[in-house]
């Protein structure tokens, strides 16, 4: 990794991250966990691995790390948390390619707060794909009014959202270490969850199936999604998400048959194909 440039390191953290993500919502389908059981579990195994890989890492200095991240850190918590409990109820409540293209906005809504907030506007090959792909996303979503799943489909854009404005947080706090903060965000998201649970039990696939997406598809991705804005502008590490939005639909219509739409196929294949150029060209400046 030393030989890579901050352009390579970040864009290679953000590849990895997706492609962990990518199965997790056919996880959350083939599950037989209410929806706040699976939001506990999300958010409590999670929580464990990576803090005890912490503490292991860094040891008492992980308490000492997360204090320094300030107000960055308290930001990161929250929208890390709201991000993690609107996903899972966003999944169970619309269709899982309508809740991936919600999410697909990420980079648009990243670009613009980036703009804002931090004053790093996007340059034009940026700006481009952003237009693009948010293009395929009407595209697609055109679609899914017809089947009247607004609930779910708004709880993705506050997903999308969230995801923007985390990426943006870290972004703008380079020199702090926000891991512990999304640590943190984990056992919130576990403790919220306590609320609403009415079982804790995991039957028959679900003792497999519950742990193995918490560590694979969660807690994985979630340390490198976390590092990868240190070194690329948030608005590239949430272009990386609208991966998610095509292949993790496909994860779907494979193993359980829940069939995309049309557009949803023509939008995707428009989205990875811009993702893929314009990776491409940044590598290539860099």
């Amino acid at each position: 990794m030393n030989n890579l440039t901050d352009q390579q390191k970040g864009s290679l953290l953000a590849f990895v991250a997706v492609m962990f993500i990518t199965p997790d919502s056919l996880f959350i389908r083939l599950s037989n966990v209410d929806t706040w059981g699976l939001v506990f579990y999300r958010g409590i195994i999670p929580f464990f691995t990576v803090f005890v890989g912490m503490l292991l890492i860094y040891k008492l200095n992980f308490f000492k790390i997360l204090m320094e991240s300030g107000y960055h850190g308290l930001i990161y918590i929250g929208t890390f948390s709201i991000t993690n409990i609107t996903f899972v109820v966003s999944i169970q409540n619309t269709n899982v390619a309508n809740t991936l293209v919600m999410i697909a906005t990420a980079p648009m809504l990243s670009a613009i707060f980036s703009a804002f907030f931090l004053k790093e506007t996007p340059d034009k090959k940026t700006w481009i794909s952003i237009i693009i792909t948010f293009l395929a996303i009407i595209f697609i979503f055109s679609d899914s009014l017809k089947l009247g799943n607004f609930y779910g489909d708004l709880l993705g854009f506050i997903t999308a959202t969230g995801l923007a404005v985390g990426a943006v947080t870290i972004r703008s706090a380079k020199s702090k270490n926000l891991v512990p903060a999304a640590v943190v965000g984990k056992l919130f998201v576990a403790i919220f969850a306590l609320i609403f649970i009415e079982s804790f039990i995991l039957d028959n696939k679900d003792i497999i199936i519950v742990p193995l997406m918490c560590i694979l598809c969660v807690a994985i991705p979630f340390v490198l999604v976390t590092i990868a804005p240190r070194f690329i502008p948030a608005a590239e590490v949430n272009l990386f998400f609208l991966l998610e939005t095509i292949i993790g639909p496909i994860w779907v219509w494979l193993i359980i048959k829940e069939q995309p739409s049309t557009e949803t196929l023509i939008g995707g294949a428009i989205i990875v194909i811009t993702i893929a150029i314009h990776s491409f060209l940044k590598l290539k400046n860099s």
